[in-house]
């Protein structure tokens, strides 16, 4: 069942969001549900931003995964620094 699910997308623009699955179609449009947005930088910690429900356009996902839940929640998201993704360029 894909409800069960939580994913990783990455979009093109480089925005990180991790939400449950929902639905998905032949376009890889995808449906999200309960998700968020961790946004990086150098200088802060991530913040994670909540979305609730959310769509993304198939033609703006870049990498897609399945989140291991356990390691997920392992992560001391207040310790990490990084920079942000930088868009894909085509």
């Amino acid at each position: 069942s894909t409800s069960s699910r939580t994913i990783h997308v990455v979009t093109c623009d480089g925005r990180n969001i991790i939400g449950n699955l929902k639905g998905f179609d032949q376009k890889t449009n995808i449906i999200l549900d309960e998700c968020h947005e961790r946004v990086f930088s150098p200088d802060a910690p991530v913040e994670q931003v909540p979305l609730g429900l959310y769509i993304v356009r198939g033609d703006n996902i870049a990498i897609i995964g399945e989140v291991d839940e356990e390691v997920d929640a392992e992560l001391d998201l207040s310790a990490i620094m990084a920079e942000p993704l930088a868009a894909v360029v085509h």
